[in-house]
């Protein structure tokens, strides 16, 4: 579906314009034209490819979607994708939906074509065009500006998940909860994974923005893409500091099943030593033997049953002392 089809020229907006002519404007001097769209179908992604050559493998990956974030080199144009990742800040246990950016970057034109993804760019449309002076630099700022609304995305994630990994992280030395413990923390490890995928590939590829032999597209705008690659480094921390907490916490929840485990064995262990004194003077008394002095002494039976009681008594004692009941 398409969204808009713009046409920018020395930094301000010229006109909104369709598909079909887009042509006219590709040739004057200082002007490009920024094309949006949303789950584009085969069709119109080929008539766009037509209309600005772009490269056939290019389009091809975007037509498959589900690429690995990439910056890709096609002559003098770029195709970038980006992951886009839709979770509910308030909802940190739900499942990440990965969506897709991709982004055909030209000498004067940016095809940007979004997938599985409910939240637009159109703040980012707004900011270009409140900054003309920025805007002048063409095509290189407006891919800057998204792949920058791309990345401050992840940020409310990567705090989500702080918030989350805290709380269980404050869990763990209660008793009663170490099962929902390793669910949370699998299940925050998974989503983790899935940040991590989006953001360590794209390290590589915004650096090709900033430093070495930068695209001709983007000179001019280096120091931007730099700003992104520093969020991005930022983000890849967080992710591996995350990642070693969980690790340590899973850790220590099961350190504490083991004790916990270990308690209910001593306990049982404690119980079952005074039961089996019980069971020895009773085994010893139940033997029926005629010539047995106890059976036919009148205290016989309360001095048995005292003696049991005095000694389980005695065992209780000291093992209540040990903690092991």
């Amino acid at each position: 579906m398409l969204i808009n089809c713009v046409v920018y020229e020395d930094g301000s907006k010229l006109a909104d314009i369709p598909v079909s002519r887009i042509g006219e404007y590709l040739s004057l001097p200082r002007c490009f034209v920024w094309v949006a769209l949303n789950d584009a179908s085969q069709e119109e992604l080929l008539e766009l490819q037509q209309a600005f050559d772009l490269h056939p493998l290019a389009v091809e990956d975007a037509q498959n979607g589900h690429q690995r974030p990439k910056v890709e080199e096609y002559g003098d144009s770029l195709f970038v994708v980006l992951h886009l990742l839709d979770a509910d800040a308030d909802a940190p246990r739900t499942a990440m939906e990965v969506g897709e950016l991709d982004v055909f970057v030209g000498r004067n034109y940016v095809v940007s074509v979004r997938n599985r993804s409910s939240h637009g760019f159109v703040e980012v449309r707004e900011r270009c065009q409140r900054e003309p002076e920025l805007l002048r630099n063409g095509p290189g700022f407006v891919l800057y500006a998204l792949m920058d609304a791309v990345v401050d995305r992840y940020f409310p994630a990567i705090d989500a998940f702080d918030v989350e990994l805290e709380g269980i992280e404050e869990r763990i030395f209660t008793q009663g909860g170490a099962r929902e413990n390793i669910q949370g923390l699998y299940g925050l490890k998974q989503r983790l994974t899935v940040l991590k995928h989006a953001v360590a590939p794209l390290l590589e590829g915004a650096n090709k923005l900033h430093g070495g032999r930068v695209p001709q597209l983007c000179v001019g705008t280096q120091e931007y893409f730099r700003d992104v690659l520093d969020h991005l480094n930022r983000i890849n921390g967080s992710i591996d500091a995350m990642r070693d907490t969980i690790g340590i916490a899973i850790q220590a929840n099961l350190s504490m099943v083991t004790i916990a485990d270990g308690e209910v064995t001593k306990r049982l262990a404690a119980w079952a030593a005074i039961f089996a004194v019980c069971t020895a003077f009773v085994g010893i008394w139940g033997m029926n033997f005629e010539q047995m002095p106890e059976l036919k002494w009148r205290y016989g039976y309360a001095m048995a049953l005292g003696l049991i009681v005095s000694i389980c008594g005695y065992l209780y004692y000291r093992f209540r002392r040990a903690g092991w009941v």
